[in-house]
């Protein structure tokens, strides 16, 4: 598959707003890239059910240099609460390697297209609603947030987000500032999106008719553009969550994601 000029333009506007919207939010882009993903290389001759999983792939295998320049940005701003990744981490690798070397690689692309489209359904309205929680709820201590973490590494593998998605309403939930959450979303998408890769590399090997410079189910030259540009924008967008008004820009991203996630549907469901 060759980058044209005009597939070359559209990776970099991708990187660009899952760059911003990472930075911002601590979503890691995941649910915004897989989905754009998706479309472009359904349009360039590759199978639906193939096409979803090199999308996912390929989005979390960005996520790697995203969090890296917005954990940056955050942590000059002491914003990330390190006692919180250093908990969370060791369960996020091993539920990333369950979720992406194992039950990744044995559910068809259709299966994890329509998972997709209903868990982003479910964040986005988790978004618009808001909940505030208890004054008196705090995280739980280092037996559960290493069961957190397990079932937010899971849970990313397939879907290919950074984690962000659970993380942060879970944070938020047991009383952090949304802020730290976020932030510390940031720095929680390095791990898990380390290991999904190291899994989804492996995964994909024995797999047939990947298109040309894939490394197992990741399409490099869609990581290379995508990267470059998401880990220029990424800083921008953290130093916007702490002047932009949050809560009004979730409520614009949630109804985005509806869009995102009608679109997955419909592409699991045509794909049986």
């Amino acid at each position: 598959m060759i980058l044209e000029p005009q597939l070359i333009v559209e990776l970099i506007i991708l990187g660009l707003s899952t760059g911003f919207l990472a930075g911002l939010l601590g979503i890691g882009g995941g649910m915004l890239m897989v989905p754009f993903l998706t479309i472009i290389m359904s349009g360039r001759g590759i199978s639906p059910d193939l096409a979803v999983k090199m999308a996912i792939a390929t989005s979390m295998a960005t996520i790697i240099f995203t969090s890296i320049a917005s954990v940056r940005a955050h942590h000059k701003r002491g914003a990330v609460r390190w006692d919180i990744v250093k908990r969370l981490a060791p369960g996020i690798v091993v539920g990333s390697f369950i979720g992406s070397l194992g039950v990744f690689a044995l559910l068809k692309g259709s299966y994890l297209a329509i998972f997709f489209g209903l868990f982003v359904s479910f964040s986005a309205t988790q978004m618009i609603m808001n909940k505030k929680p208890e004054a008196t709820r705090q995280m739980p201590g280092t037996a559960g947030q290493l069961g957190a973490g397990g079932f937010i590494g899971f849970l990313s593998g397939l879907v290919g987000a950074g984690g962000g998605f659970i993380s942060v309403p879970f944070m938020t939930w047991c009383n952090v500032s949304m802020h730290s959450a976020v932030a510390t979303s940031a720095a929680l998408g390095f791990p898990i999106a380390l290991a999904n890769v190291v899994g989804y590399a492996i995964s994909g090997q024995t797999v047939q008719n990947l298109p040309p410079s894939s490394f197992g189910y990741i399409w490099l030259p869609a990581l290379v553009v995508v990267a470059t540009s998401s880990f220029l924008m990424a800083p921008l967008g953290a130093k916007a969550a702490h002047t932009l008004p949050i809560s009004k820009l979730k409520r614009i991203f949630a109804s985005l994601l509806y869009v995102l996630a009608a679109y997955m549907l419909f592409k699991g469901i045509v794909s049986f």
